[in-house]
């Protein structure tokens, strides 16, 4: 029996602290200070070449027209966003509708929409009173009872709100459609059996529980949409980015006028980040346990660890549990 006897170090409950390593990574270093590098090239690029005339950037940043062409950017940003999503809610249920008429008329919109470039419907919409010189409300092959010139009718700003706005819907019928299919079939069934009709059930169960896929790809697309509108200058509506083309048309400073339209193109996509962020946030309620920290609570959370750092444990806290010779295994 005594053969068996390991010695004070093979005590039960007395263990070691475990001295851990570790492990290196030389490339991170490498990798971190060609970045830092490449950076401070940058920067001093951007600082020092006269090119740039900052002076200038400053001087024109809140210019009166660069402030109308931004709200011009907004304007068309919103309108075509909201007729995008209704038209694209509107083009899902008539995809997914059991009528071949609907789902066909559907499937061919978005062919169409999808398949032809947004600038060429743009140009299109613009010079629609070359192909119909008035349009009129009455009877089909018969008389009518109110018509106005196509021109008129459709101004500049209604024919970029059209080609935006239209080709919009194309694409978020399919986001939709995709966020209506993620939804378990039992779903469907289920308010079938509790006789809701397909109205209610699409309003009241699946699109709720559809946004939680809708959402993330909706905001991508508000984003393009942001900067798409920079395609109507190709029909002379001055917004953000014509307006600076406008400016620099006249003083020759392109490359001032260019930063200016890129800064405010950068402030409006990260204020549309953020909301996005907390509107995912909003419909992750119902699928995740516990919701991610907001920015904010990130950076309270970093100050606050770094004020009060808590002391270490020691290695071997929660072993001895009985205490004395007789408190481990026995």
């Amino acid at each position: 029996m005594n053969s068996l006897h390991k010695g004070p170090e093979a005590t039960p409950g007395r263990h070691e602290a475990i001295k851990a390593v570790p492990v290196r990574h030389p490339g991170r270093w490498v990798g971190a200070a060609v970045i830092l590098l490449l950076a401070a090239m940058l920067i001093h690029a951007i600082v020092t070449v006269p090119a740039f005339k900052w002076d200038l950037v400053g001087h024109y940043l809140f210019d009166d027209r660069i402030l109308h062409g931004l709200v011009v950017t907004l304007e068309l940003t919103a309108l075509a966003m909201v007729m995008g999503v209704l038209g694209g809610i509107l083009l899902a249920v008539m995809r997914l509708s059991p009528n071949p008429l609907l789902s066909g008329t559907a499937w061919v919109y978005i062919w169409v929409f999808r398949g032809t470039p947004v600038l060429v419907q743009l140009v299109f919409w613009n010079f629609l009173g070359v192909l119909w010189a008035r349009l009129s409300i009455g009877i089909p092959f018969g008389p009518s009872f109110w018509s106005q010139e196509t021109n008129v009718l459709i101004p500049t700003f209604v024919a970029a709100l059209l080609g935006l706005g239209l080709n919009e819907a194309a694409y978020m019928a399919e986001i939709v459609r995709g966020g209506i299919q993620s939804v378990d079939e039992g779903q469907h069934e289920a308010s079938q059996a509790l006789g809701m009709s397909r109205f209610d059930t699409m309003r009241r169960i699946i699109l709720p529980q559809a946004m939680r896929v809708i959402i993330p790809p909706t905001g991508n697309e508000t984003i393009s949409m942001l900067k798409t509108t920079s395609l109507v200058s190709v029909i002379a509506l001055e917004e953000l980015f014509r307006a600076g083309q406008n400016i620099y048309s006249r003083n020759f400073q392109s490359i001032p006028l260019l930063i200016v339209v890129s800064l405010w193109y950068l402030f409006l996509t990260s204020i549309l980040t953020i909301g996005q962020y907390y509107i995912e946030r909003h419909y992750a309620r119902g699928s995740n346990r516990a919701l991610p920290p907001t920015p904010l609570q990130r950076m309270r959370g970093l100050f606050q660890g770094l004020r009060s750092k808590p002391a270490p444990k020691p290695a071997d806290a929660g072993v001895h549990g009985g205490g004395g010779e007789g408190g481990g295994l026995g």
